[in-house]
């Protein structure tokens, strides 16, 4: 492992990262976490939580304005980051980094495109710092997984606020010093608790991990210090907020070793442990040619984070994206989990709500992280099961690019975006080859 403190080697590692360093792969995969986060945020542009954030900031932003995706208004920096990353994260449709299940691109993606938009920097510049972040989030998510989140904190917002202030250093241009103190100063700021999972408070925190992570560069810039050990010290942010962290997945092999490689895509709307068990939902009643009448019990079983995730009720759209009863329900019942199957209407109606009454939820201590097991009982006495061990989506089983496109056209089709998504998606996958991001932010503001 190097010498130093943690936070000097991600400053040094964020101010000194050459574009020539990053493979086409990598280059590749920012591209596909970029489109994918545009299209979550577009989807929602219209909706309640994006335009109550949106009328409270529009009288406190400063003038210096830039773009809120799939809006007519135009917010300061920082507050055009909180609204845009609190859209990309609302549906719970955004990328996952499966080791973590940090949300990578959602604290991130706003922070960059509303600096670079502010101040004219190109497309590569915006992709790098993007890739960046990325990896500073997830580093140092694994440092601290499963603890911290066992403890209530909600990781993407926690983590992502690293993220969102060493991609901000990088376009600033500040110097390994002083990411170093900006990464310290998003330390004091890291909040979010998944108790508010279900509700719009969690979209807050992410919203603040991206603002916030600005706002830590920018003290930075000025002259703001932090302590050296404000992540890993014995008082620091990782100590207090989890178990001992290990520090060797924070710094070893920055570089080398690439976590923003493994990001994932999802192709439902909701948590990603819950996919699995739509994926032997859908399979089950696909092999078995299931009717809901046909069925007196499904008994869902996986590892403890699924549990603690997903068994609980249903009550609204928020919830129902992280409950194991409905995505069970509808899937069995509609054979399908898609946006239509995560609204309101789903969640009241009674024929769905009667099946997801007939779903129990049991542990399997040998169960690897992010597979399920559906056991249907049928009321004719017979019992068929299957096992999913990596959903469609996951890194051994990912989306394809042309899946992420189409889900990008469906989110802006239901969120009536009233651009054109195609020139979205066109500037989305050609950013590194443009002089500044203009093309890009034209695409998504709403005239």
């Amino acid at each position: 492992m190097p010498d130093g403190f943690v936070g000097e080697q991600l400053g040094r590692f964020v101010a000194t990262s050459r574009w020539d360093d990053l493979s086409d792969a990598l280059r590749h995969e920012g591209r596909r976490s970029l489109l994918n986060f545009l299209g979550c945020a577009l989807g929602v542009a219209q909706t309640a939580p994006v335009e109550m954030a949106t009328r409270v900031l529009v009288p406190l932003s400063g003038a210096d304005r830039v773009t809120v995706f799939g809006r007519t208004e135009r917010l300061d920096v920082l507050s055009a980051a909180f609204v845009n990353a609190i859209a990309g994260n609302l549906l719970d449709y955004d990328d996952t980094h499966l080791q973590t299940v940090i949300h990578p691109s959602a604290p991130v993606a706003p922070a960059v495109l509303a600096l670079a938009e502010q101040r004219g920097l190109s497309g590569a510049d915006a992709l790098h710092a993007f890739i960046l972040g990325m990896e500073v989030e997830c580093r140092i998510g694994n440092a601290v997984s499963p603890g911290h989140y066992a403890r209530g904190w909600h990781i993407t917002s926690t983590c992502g606020i690293f993220g969102s202030a060493a991609a901000a250093a990088r376009l600033l241009g500040l110097g390994a010093e002083q990411t170093w103190h900006a990464l310290g100063i998003a330390s004091s700021q890291s909040a979010g608790t998944v108790e508010n999972l279900p509700n719009a408070a969690k979209n807050v925190s992410v919203g603040n991990a991206a603002r916030n992570g600005i706002f830590a560069a920018l003290l930075a810039e000025q002259g703001y210090t932090a302590a050296p050990a404000s992540i890993e010290g014995t008082l620091g942010w990782a100590r207090a907020m989890g178990d001992t962290p290990v520090i060797a997945e924070m710094v070893d092999g920055l570089g080398e070793r690439w976590e923003a490689a493994k990001n994932t895509y999802k192709p439902y709307p909701c948590g990603i442990v819950m996919h699995a068990v739509i994926d032997a939902c859908l399979t089950l009643r696909r092999d078995h040619n299931l009717a809901a009448d046909d069925i007196a019990e499904i008994v869902v079983s996986g590892d403890q984070l699924l549990l603690d995730r997903g068994d609980r009720p249903a009550t609204n759209d928020r919830d129902a994206r992280v409950s194991i009863p409905h995505c069970a329900a509808v899937s069995l019942m509609r054979n399908a989990a898609g946006l239509a199957e995560f609204s309101n209407e789903t969640v009241n109606d009674p024929a769905i709500a009667a099946l997801r009454r007939r779903v129990r939820v049991a542990l399997d201590p040998a169960a690897p992280r992010g597979s399920a097991r559906a056991i249907a009982r049928l009321t004719d006495g017979r019992s068929v099961e299957t096992t999913v061990l990596h959903p469609i989506g996951s890194f051994e089983r990912p989306l394809s690019d042309r899946d992420i496109e189409a889900k990008a056209r469906d989110l802006a089709l239901q969120g009536g975006f009233a651009g054109s998504i195609d020139a979205v998606i066109e500037a989305a996958w050609a950013i590194d080859r443009a002089p500044t991001i203009e093309r890009l932010t034209a695409a998504l503001g709403r005239s």
